[in-house]
């Protein structure tokens, strides 16, 4: 999985017929401080997450088992959308000796 912020949508007139009618959206992978981690990606929008909120995608064969994506030619795909989250920071291991 995947915790990114959607940054933008695509506009495509021409594509594969079985994206017809999908949203595709820009994201751009993000670590727990919501500081950029890589580099964009494209994911089909299965959940109507919209520009500016964190989601949940998922990458490879995964990606064709979200709801209605059986079959379709993606790599990535959001199935959720973040309300919030928690991190625990533990402290680093003792030193070896």
């Amino acid at each position: 999985m995947i915790l990114a912020r959607v940054v933008g949508t695509v506009v495509a007139t021409r594509k594969d017929p079985r994206l017809e009618g999908r949203s595709l959206m820009v994201l751009q992978p993000v670590d727990p401080d919501d500081r950029p981690t890589g580099a964009y990606v494209v994911a089909i929008d299965t959940v109507s997450a919209g520009v500016g909120e964190r989601v949940i995608a998922v990458s490879g064969s995964s990606a064709r088992m979200a709801e209605g994506c059986a079959n379709l030619p993606t790599d990535c795909s959001i199935v959720g959308i973040v309300d919030e989250f928690s991190v625990v920071r533990l402290p680093p291991p003792p030193a070896a000796k």
